[in-house]
């Protein structure tokens, strides 16, 4: 199947048709970083590493302190992310291998959009299947600029990364491209000439690789940051931050910031490869303590969401999409399947208080959690059970699960009716995963290790 595509020069030229007197409808971004860890931003505490730019962009909206994405690794976590919906759904819990990822019948975000006029653009990292039928293109995004596979280097890289066929090429649409430089300032520039062609309403969605690993940095930056703790991961999320920086200047100059929707998130906790820190959560990415899931979280849109107080409110990463069907008033009858996220729409402009959701699940193959109100069941089959309230208890430290048995009970139900009624046997599962993570698991319930940097220190022993 040859994917068909418009220049992209032509898709931008196209203005948006509106009624005389219609509001203009909202631009919207979606900031995904990879991998980074929830305490390394200066919005949500950080004193050790650097995000001036985030940080003030952050302060023009609404945080979220309670925020968590549907899956604690990469490709489940962008497939809940585009869909709106639990991939449990539809088999997609595991990371996406050859072969596997989006099902042809699950619709993301960019092609609802386009059929409400925007012109759409993905930008960075896809890791949402290799088929043809699933190549941005073919899902709805006009433009592709990134990679369709999971990392890559950030220096091109012709005999590796970027050699013919791989699925970790830089690429625009389905051509392959070279660049010059360090991959976070390429993709800073792609979303720059976006916003600046842009004659019509436009969604993009901009999927930074930093701070996954490979460590890269450039001399440069790396040379900021000497005698840092964490020299090479503090260089690369002060790259990410200039070039969010760049992409807010860049709207700001063209006058379309203030029209602008932004949602910024992180695909899961940070990673115990690039040396980020979840602190003061315990657990990291692919296990099912917050550390895994929960994820520094904001959203901003000119004056409509402002407010001096951080949101508490239960979220999710699945809200993304109901938020911006809830504000473009499109009717549910468009919608190719029903969403599992909340609008946030309410809660942002001040209209209304509370949790949008009354409860989360998370699964992936041995190991679920739900959480309910301030509590919090975490189940890994052959290994143990373990229930904390998260209201006195955020560092999950003490188990309750013999103290309050009904309470245990109660959420072991909601989980297992939730099993029952949404979820699907996984379409495919990743060989070798079990054993690693179940043995991570074990040692977390038990609180022999906190932290990915914990791991890394008996590691070295």
């Amino acid at each position: 199947m040859k994917i068909q595509y418009t220049p992209f020069a032509l898709l931008w030229t196209i203005p948006l048709i509106a009624a005389s007197g219609e509001p203009k409808k909202p631009n919207i971004i979606v900031i995904l970083a990879d991998d980074a860890g929830y305490a390394d931003f200066g919005f949500m505490g950080s004193k050790e590493i650097k995000t001036p730019n985030i940080d003030a962009l952050a302060a023009q909206g609404r945080v979220f302190t309670d925020a968590h994405v549907a899956a604690t690794v990469s490709s489940p976590s962008r497939a809940m992310l585009m869909t709106g919906r639990y991939g449990q759904r539809f088999g997609y819990e595991c990371n996406a291998g050859v072969g596997q990822g989006l099902p042809q019948d699950e619709e993301i975000m960019p092609a609802l959009l386009k059929k409400e006029g925007y012109r759409t653009a993905c930008i960075g990292k896809w890791h949402l299947g290799t088929h043809p039928f699933q190549h941005p293109n073919a899902k709805g995004f006009d433009t592709f600029y990134g990679l369709i596979g999971g990392s890559r280097s950030y220096f091109y890289n012709p005999k590796g990364d970027d050699r013919p066929k791989s699925g970790n090429r830089y690429q625009y649409n389905d051509e392959s491209l070279s660049f010059e430089g360090y991959f976070t300032d390429e993709l800073t520039q792609k979303a720059k000439q976006v916003i600046n062609e842009s004659d019509q309403a436009f969604m993009m969605y901009l999927s930074y690789t930093a701070p996954h690993s490979p460590n890269h940095t450039t001399k440069e930056d790396l040379a900021l940051f000497e005698g840092h703790p964490r020299q090479v991961y503090a260089a690369m999320m002060w790259a990410l931050d200039r070039g969010i920086g760049e992409v807010v200047e860049e709207l700001k100059r063209t006058g379309k910031f203030d029209n602008t929707i932004i949602f910024f998130t992180s695909d899961n906790g940070g990673a115990t490869t690039n040396n980020s820190s979840n602190l003061p959560l315990k657990g990291f990415k692919g296990n099912k303590f917050e550390g895994g899931h929960r994820v520094p979280f904001f959203a901003v849109w000119g004056d409509q969401w402002t407010s001096s107080e951080n949101f508490t409110g239960l979220t999710s990463s699945l809200d993304i999409f109901a938020t911006l069907v809830d504000v473009l008033d499109i009717s549910k009858k468009e919608l190719n399947k029903p969403l599992d996220g909340e609008s946030l729409q309410a809660y942002l402009n001040g209209k209304k208080k509370g949790n949008p959701h009354d409860v989360l699940f998370w699964r992936k193959m041995d190991s679920r959690a739900i959480r309910y109100g301030d509590y919090k069941l975490t189940i890994t089959r052959g290994v143990d059970s373990v229930l904390y309230n998260l209201a006195n208890d955020l560092e999950e430290q003490e188990n309750l699960i013999q103290k309050e048995p009904k309470m245990a009970a109660k959420l072991m139900k909601k989980l297992a009716d939730w099993e029952e009624h949404c979820c699907i046997t996984p379409t495919w599962i990743e060989d070798g995963w079990a054993p690693i993570t179940n043995g991570y698991h074990r040692r977390l319930m038990n609180n022999e290790i906190k932290t990915a940097d914990d791991l890394r220190k008996k590691k070295k022993k």
